[in-house]
């Protein structure tokens, strides 16, 4: 490969990475802004902030790098820089469009499930087309697929026992929960699976590397 190809497969990669955060931070929005309960990682970033002097944006980046930290250690290991880019950008863009007048206000019961809905997919589908631009995955959506990879363990599985074990504790903190929660908790699994499935098959042909979709470069 010619460096104007590789120039050229880097920036496509780079894009596809940025877009994919994106949706994924504005699909997060939109759940919280439904008012009907948000997903179980946002449960516990709400009540985070809530009891802390940070912002929502920044709980989420504080948790992602506790994170990355664990997963470190544990496995001896550096984060890709995708999974530290991924770390503070999704946190800076929720308090972002948290802001932005590009956030509807939701007035209504079929409203809030419209927007609840809309929010879950774009979260899903975010997720999985900046997991394909092999980058690196955030610090949760690493840990998914590390423990897919090693244990063999469905990404749906995975992903939910991750939702609910989020969700516990923060109920304990005092985050926002309702319906949404529920739905949320169980659709973002299958939804994130498929997602990366689609995004990979889309594509895949136009990134010819030998990339990793985990939060961890090689040791």
């Amino acid at each position: 490969m010619t460096f104007m190809n590789k120039l050229r497969q880097s920036i496509f990669q780079w894009i596809v990475f940025f877009v994919g955060i994106m949706v994924l931070s504005y699909g997060v929005v939109l759940t919280i802004v439904a008012n009907l309960g948000v997903s179980p990682w946002d449960v516990f970033h709400i009540g985070l902030a809530n009891v802390t002097p940070i912002s929502t944006g920044m709980a989420v980046i504080i948790t992602g790098g506790v994170i990355v930290a664990i997963v470190c250690y544990y496995l001896k290991s550096l984060p890709q820089i995708g999974t530290l880019i991924n770390m503070l950008f999704i946190g800076i863009f929720i308090d972002i469009f948290l802001r932005l007048p590009i956030t509807p206000v939701v007035n209504g019961i079929f409203e809030q499930f419209l927007v609840l809905i809309l929010g879950t997919f774009l979260f899903g589908f975010g997720a999985g087309l900046y997991i394909s631009s092999k980058i690196g995955a955030g610090p949760r959506d690493g840990l998914v697929l590390l423990l897919h990879v090693k244990k063999g363990w469905s990404i749906s599985i995975v992903r939910t026992i991750m939702e609910l074990s989020a969700l516990i504790v923060g109920v304990i903190l005092g985050g926002p929960i309702g319906i949404g929660t529920i739905i949320i908790s169980f659709a973002i699994g299958p939804i994130m699976e498929f997602s990366i499935k689609f995004w990979d098959r889309l594509i895949g042909k136009y990134i010819k590397i030998t990339g990793s979709n985990g939060v961890l470069d090689p040791p």
